[in-house]
């Protein structure tokens, strides 16, 4: 009998959507229920631990105490708040990618919409007794939008897309995808399609060679009315280039929900820059994935993978350590 530690607090409905998709051959354990005596026998026995973030939920000292543990499966789809370096070399790390793909389409789209159609402006103005009857807002139709990363939020941000008229021009890592695109690419082409986006959507994984990506020199290469839509980690633009390129063009638009200093990554929210005093930016607290029973439904996606690992079958978002080597360490 496998034995699974489930080591997040957990609520009812999470509970139960765990234990009705995991295999019922398996001893599921939630660390939330253990006494404090007995959580060094529960951890050193386990197999595979089902996580959200560890450093957080494990005490440092009981990090030496998994080294049996040969699957990690995280609940959070991106993996680059974990110290790797703390899990013992063989265990298999996989990320929940994909997990909360369509409400975060969603809030893409959402994002897009209010800034193509200006929308909290026209509020504010209204508030303050301005009723700017003649001033135009855009339409989607028939403008380009670069997708960098094509993995589940980038493919159910462009189907939405799609029914707008908008055209797609994705990039991913093998340059393939049975998605209809206008173009499919790599980042060796970044360049191309950030010179024809009119919108830019980041929905990447925070690795060594992504972290930085979007620097002073590729926002040149934007038009200077884009709109870019950051979902996907903060560090992967760099902060003090976008402020910069904000404040010198006005009609260059930024939607940004993940953050580049939060604290589901370790600190206080906080940004370097006055960004969000910019009239051209619209903020939310990285919180597109969170629906009514998104936890649930995350845990059902996470036992699905743990039951392909347990069946021996292909897992779904598997890490390579070595992208993530030095993340951590510039983090800091």
């Amino acid at each position: 009998m496998v034995n699974i530690v489930v080591t997040c607090p957990t609520d009812e409905e999470f509970r139960r959507a765990i234990l009705d998709t995991l295999d019922r051959s398996a001893n599921v354990v939630f660390l939330s229920d253990i006494s404090s005596n007995e959580r060094s026998s529960v951890l050193t026995s386990a197999e595979i631990l089902v996580s959200w973030n560890l450093e957080r939920e494990f005490q440092p000292s009981e990090f030496g105490l998994i080294s049996n543990v040969k699957l990690l499966q995280l609940l959070s789809a991106g993996v680059d708040h974990i110290q790797l370096s703390s899990l013992p070399s063989e265990t298999i790390i996989a990320g929940n990618a994909g997990a909360y793909a369509e409400q975060m389409g969603e809030h893409v789209v959402a994002m897009i919409l209010a800034i193509f159609k200006n929308l909290l402006d026209r509020h504010n103005k209204l508030v303050n007794g301005v009723f700017d009857h003649d001033n135009e807002n855009r339409v989607l139709r028939g403008s380009s939008c670069a997708i960098l990363g094509f993995g589940g939020i980038g493919k159910a941000t462009a189907r939405l897309l799609t029914c707008f008229g908008v055209k797609i021009f994705a990039i991913n890592t093998s340059g393939r995808t049975n998605e209809h695109t206008e173009f499919i690419g790599t980042l060796k082409d970044l360049e191309y399609v950030l010179r024809l986006a009119d919108i830019l959507v980041i929905s990447l994984p925070l690795i060594n060679s992504t972290r930085g990506l979007i620097g002073s020199r590729e926002l040149d290469w934007m038009k200077n009315d884009a709109t870019i839509i950051n979902v996907a980690r903060g560090d992967i633009i760099d902060e003090a280039a976008l402020f910069k390129k904000l404040k010198q063009h006005p009609t260059f638009h930024a939607g940004i929900d993940t953050w580049w200093v939060e604290p589901f990554r370790g600190g206080q929210f906080q940004t370097s820059y006055p960004i969000l005093t910019l009239a051209n930016v619209l903020g939310s607290p990285h919180n597109s994935g969170l629906v009514p029973s998104a936890f649930a439904s995350g845990a059902v996606y996470a036992a699905k993978n743990v039951n392909r690992f347990l069946s021996h079958e292909q897992l779904l978002g598997v890490v390579n350590r070595s992208d993530y080597a030095t993340a951590r360490q510039l983090h800091h």
